[in-house]
């Protein structure tokens, strides 16, 4: 399963590069983002590793799901990715979240194209999918509220 959206987010690159380098920062305007917290580092001790809960309800039900992300690139103010990493040597269905900045020269306008790609069967179904792009959605107008309510540092 894929999913992608692209916005237009106001100010400087960095401080949206700010809310999405940082995935503790997710829960401040990401629904499915239920709890975010650091935990050490990758495996190869080069960078960040979070422990991250996702929840998405579907009618009366809640779906959760706890994942160990690790930042795999990044390239400040343009790029960051995540991915999953678990310790438990186990196989695991892969996450990738992707986040790339376009910002145009001289503008305060930024073009943020966010991917994320899950490789398992547990998060997937038509109703499923739909309170994801839901939630995607909300978390897209939260991110670009936040952007222009908050002053620039």
């Amino acid at each position: 399963m894929e999913i992608a959206r692209t916005l237009d987010a106001p100010g400087p690159p960095e401080r949206l590069f700010a809310l999405l380098d940082d995935l503790a920062e997710y829960p401040r305007w990401m629904p499915l983002v239920h709890g975010v917290e650091p935990c050490g580092s990758g495996q190869t001790g080069s960078d960040l590793a979070w422990d991250v809960e996702l929840r998405a309800k579907v009618g009366p039900f809640a779906r959760s799901k706890r994942l160990r992300m690790v930042r795999t690139e990044r390239s400040v103010p343009r790029l960051v990715v995540f991915e999953r990493e678990e310790l438990d040597g186990r196989e695991h269905a892969p996450w990738i979240l992707r986040a790339t900045i376009d910002s145009g020269s001289g503008s305060d306008r930024n073009r943020l194209t966010m991917s994320l790609h899950y490789g398992g069967g547990l998060w997937t179904g038509v109703a499923l999918q739909r309170v994801l792009d839901h939630d995607v959605e909300r978390g897209s107008k939260n991110l670009v509220g936040l952007l222009s309510s908050e002053p620039t540092r």
